[in-house]
């Protein structure tokens, strides 16, 4: 293992030196953890894992294989801030951490590999991962994928990996930034000056969903930038412990959009949202970016936060359907978006809308999770498909693109029967056009 000082590099990356002190250790943050649910150990907490990196910290501790295992156990759902009293910031505390375990080379070989393979390399650099998804695409549209799992083959060769394969969102026909215009003005007077993130993995896999929410906001009559030099937001390598990358990506970013004039970012990826919500966070402490990111950061919106702030004008067709709606982690703990989904679906006529038992409880994917930790990603998600058979609904709505495979993958393994479909799908499937 590399020798580094995992104390200094740990207060080093930490938002501020006294947020370890926040943990009262009270308890009532285990009974919304998914991971000390399936085990029921402390060290699986968040209080527990919040414990293990104040040894660190103060010097009492090195970092170990059971400390890089806890870190990357943990799904980093922030389900934990929502149930804390004290306020504790745990998702930047878990972060910090994954740095450490990240230069100290200690965790899984294959999640090392996954993490640097696809998060360092392919999905910062815009062309790298589009040849990834066109050659995807093939794989999957060849009839290759098809023949390898209908004969049995794969299976019989790599069963984990088998599985793991037919998590992969299907590649879209088309791209996002190969189709949309730079610039969409409203043909009327303008309601509101737009920009929109394309995504990395939205670009590539859910080109639907963009385009549903590019098609929303013209009804509207919001004026529309997409610049084309845009980038991944950065939220996965964050999230896996890349600051440095999660870093340069938001710095491009703040470039890029810095051009054009607008009053809100709209995003559709809960993670996304979330993390651009943070650049003014991360870069508090560049003299250049700052500002910048300060403002930046204050003009993101999730696309249903602003739908339900400035209000739907537009006639709804009634639609004679059964929805329930779940709660992407990074929307309802991080971004604290709760009500504002609820309130635009609601206002849809007809609809027979019944609240998710456990809505905001973790399906399981969280990033990467549910290939690097595929077994108990498959436990927490078939919690989440009972509680989607038990609504009885026909259509469930999520605001994430993990979340939308995820449930997806999970409606075919335990038998669900229900369509997910992301909630600006369906608000524009009722719009009156």
């Amino acid at each position: 293992m590399q020798n580094i000082n995992s104390k200094d590099l740990l207060l080093s990356v930490l938002p501020s030196d006294d947020v370890l002190s926040q943990c009262i250790h009270c308890g009532m943050c285990l009974a919304t953890c998914p991971t000390y649910e399936m085990t029921k150990l402390e060290r699986s907490s968040p209080r527990g894992r919040i414990k293990m990196i104040k040894s660190v910290a103060s010097g009492e501790m090195e970092i170990s294989k059971i400390f890089a295992e806890e870190m990357d156990f943990c799904l980093d759902c922030q389900a934990c801030e929502t149930a804390c009293p004290a306020g504790v910031k745990y998702g930047s505390i878990v972060e910090a951490a994954r740095v450490v375990v990240e230069k100290s080379g200690y965790g899984k070989p294959l999640g090392r590999s996954i993490k640097y393979l696809a998060l360092k390399i392919i999905i910062p650099n815009k062309f790298l991962l589009k040849v990834a998804a066109r050659l995807l695409r093939l794989y999957q549209r060849s009839g290759l994928q098809k023949f390898l799992h209908k004969s049995g083959i794969f299976k019989r060769l790599a069963p984990k990996l088998s599985e793991i394969d037919l998590l992969s969102p299907t590649v879209s026909t088309r791209f996002s930034d190969n189709h949309f215009q730079e610039s969409y003005p409203s043909s009327i007077s303008s309601k509101c000056k737009t920009a929109f993130l394309t995504g990395c993995l939205m670009n590539v896999m859910f080109d639907e969903i963009n385009s549903d929410t590019v098609d929303v906001l013209k009804m509207l009559n919001c004026d529309i930038i997409i610049p084309n030099e845009q980038v991944c937001c950065g939220s996965l390598n964050e999230h896996n412990g890349d600051f440095d990358t999660a870093r340069k990506l938001a710095k491009k970013n703040i470039d890029v959009f810095g051009k054009y004039d607008f009053d809100f970012l709209i995003t559709n990826s809960s993670g996304c949202g979330a993390f651009m919500k943070e650049y003014g966070h991360i870069l508090k402490n560049d003299p250049e970016y700052s500002e910048k990111a300060k403002i930046f950061s204050t003009k993101v919106k999730d696309i249903m936060e602003f739908l339900a702030d400035i209000g739907i004008e537009q006639k709804f067709k009634s639609l004679n359907d059964s929805v329930t709606y779940h709660d992407a982690c990074h929307l309802v703990h991080t971004q604290k978006i709760y009500t504002e989904p609820r309130k635009v679906l609601q206002s849809i006529p007809e609809i027979s809308f019944t609240e998710l038992e456990e809505s905001a409880w973790c399906c399981g994917s969280a990033g990467i999770y549910n290939i690097t930790h595929y077994d108990d990603s498959m436990k927490i998600l078939e919690r989440k498909m009972n509680n989607i058979r038990k609504s009885n609904s026909r259509i469930v709505l999520a605001g994430n693109p993990g979340c939308i495979a995820q449930l997806k993958y999970g409606a075919k393994k335990f038998k669900v029967d229900v369509e997910v479909m992301h909630p600006i799908s369906f608000v524009k499937k009722s719009l009156n056009q």
